[in-house]
């Protein structure tokens, strides 16, 4: 099953230095996921300053600058991996470096049909 990993916290909770660090240990997460055949994707994302939100209502499109939440914690990126269960999403979670500083949030994936194919 696929369960998709969001990394949330807060924009300044890490120093450049630390952030780098941070994408370099993120990397190899990936690296030993995709050796064991876990790893789909996986990104950071640009700072929430970046963000647009579009919402459409009554047919009517609203785009605004920002995320859609105000909230402490930000989104800033993700891993989709391949997991047996919630125990073993759980277990790769605690590897990823973000986990230390912010919150990872585990989502399953849920599978339609009619999506194209990876």
């Amino acid at each position: 099953m696929k369960y998709l990993l969001l990394i949330y916290m807060e924009e300044n909770a890490m120093s450049d230095t630390e952030r780098e660090h941070c994408y370099v240990a993120s990397a190899q997460v990936a690296q030993d996921l995709h050796t064991n055949g876990k790893f789909v994707a996986s990104a950071p994302l640009h700072p929430v300053a970046t963000a647009t939100s579009v919402q459409v209502r009554d047919g009517k499109s609203l785009v605004t600058d920002g995320p859609f939440a105000e909230t402490r914690e930000q989104l800033g990126g993700f891993f989709l991996v391949n997991a047996q269960d919630l125990d073993e999403a759980i277990t790769i979670a605690t590897r990823i470096p973000g986990a230390r500083v912010g919150t990872i949030e585990i989502r399953p994936v849920l599978e339609i049909a009619g999506l194209p194919a990876q």
